[in-house]
């Protein structure tokens, strides 16, 4: 039977929510990054740690000077800001990367509720057009049956 093809009328809305949905996909992927990165920092920030105690306590056994000790103490203390600062930044990414991947979540379904109702209509349109080609062919049928029987 030829008749019009399948056109979904909510095709366009589809395409919007899968592009939204490739958008969450790659912010998730730059928040995994960030991630990452913030992980990364908070351990280079520890190594600062271990280092500058390990040289703190070299000065101490060594016999320097007062002032040099306070030099180390107060770059000692800078490090475990530092490493605080990254802790917190960590915190945040972590936060960002949850909200991510509610995004992204949330965008999938959207999209699929959008498939499936897609391949709902897509049914009920090759019902409908099995049904009508069946009709036409019933039709043929019992025109071809009028025409042998006179």
């Amino acid at each position: 039977m030829k008749g019009s093809p399948f056109r979904f009328r909510l095709e366009r809305i589809r395409e919007l929510r899968e592009r939204k949905e490739d958008e969450a996909k790659r912010a998730l992927a730059a928040a995994i990054t960030e991630h990452f990165l913030a992980e990364e920092q908070v351990r280079e920030a520890e190594r600062r740690i271990e280092g500058a105690r390990a040289a703190q306590l070299d000065a101490a056994a060594s016999g320097r000077s007062g002032l040099e000790l306070v030099a180390h103490q107060a770059y000692l203390e800078r490090t475990e800001t530092a490493r605080k600062a990254s802790l917190h930044a960590l915190d945040r990414r972590e936060l960002e990367l949850a909200d991510r991947r509610d995004e992204l979540s949330e965008a999938a379904r959207d999209r699929q509720a959008l498939e499936r109702l897609k391949e709902r209509r897509r049914a009920e349109y090759q019902q409908e057009a099995a049904r009508i080609e069946s009709l036409l062919l019933d039709e043929i049928a019992i025109n071809n049956f009028r025409r042998s029987a006179a």
